[in-house]
């Protein structure tokens, strides 16, 4: 039996199945380097650089944006646009009409504390029914810059008057309309087009591929109206 142990030493398996199995992790992990690196090519290939044509003929590359980040002057047209559509209407454009469609713009626990702000902002008007010949218009003398409050959130500080006019006032009347308006970024488009889309349908769609809501309007002299975002307008 003593004679025969060095032999069956020689001949055990063993070692070849430490080489194979060592050589086997081997090839695992090359693979992994190479998967990875083939993902990162991937990755920069799903996210190219994209092509701009600035104002003045020139052309220039970009890297795309996290979803989050916004443009200011995207932020300033998107508030602009969407108060003044909100605040303009007529007998042929009703203000019910006009909210249905532009609220859509708006956060969906802000709006209510919106929509009675937008209906009392001049008790003299009938928000349900608009007399013949009545006619509201939002007029903006200023837009401030956005101030970051947050990731994907900016405050807007708007100075504008709403120009009342009736059959029987044709010079008109003027409400001010001095507030700090939130917005935030957000992952989808919030307006949808019916199938019989109107114009202000497609102007509301247009302001929301900007991916951006309004989530609450304070008094432009509110301090606190970034810090308690739920603190709506009274």
């Amino acid at each position: 039996m003593q004679l025969l142990q060095p032999e069956n030493r020689k001949n055990s398996p063993l070692p070849l199945l430490v080489v194979g199995t060592f050589g086997l992790h081997l090839f695992t992990l090359l693979l992994l380097i190479f998967n990875g690196s083939m993902l990162q090519q991937l990755s920069r290939q799903l996210t190219p650089q994209s092509l701009v044509q600035l104002v003045d003929g020139r052309t220039i590359t970009v890297d795309p944006q996290p979803n989050l980040e916004r443009q200011p002057e995207a932020i300033r047209r998107f508030v602009g646009e969407t108060m003044s559509l909100m605040l303009t209407w007529s007998q042929q454009q009703p203000p019910t009409q006009v909210w249905e469609i532009t609220s859509q713009l708006v956060a969906d626990d802000f709006k209510q504390k919106l929509k009675s702000e937008v209906t009392n902002l001049n008790p003299d008007s009938q928000f349900e029914n608009v007399n013949r010949g009545a006619e509201n218009v939002l007029v903006i003398q200023k837009i401030s810059q956005p101030t970051q409050i947050g990731d994907g959130k900016w405050k807007v500080d708007m100075v504008a008057n709403q120009l009342v006019f009736s059959s029987s006032d044709k010079l008109g009347k003027s409400v001010s309309f001095n507030k700090q308006i939130l917005v935030r970024a957000i992952d989808q488009p919030a307006p949808s087009l019916p199938n019989a889309a109107l114009p202000l349908h497609f102007a509301a769609y247009r302001l929301g591929e900007a991916r951006l809501e309004i989530y609450n309007v304070c008094e432009i002299q509110d301090q606190n109206c970034s810090v308690n975002p739920t603190k709506a307008l009274p």
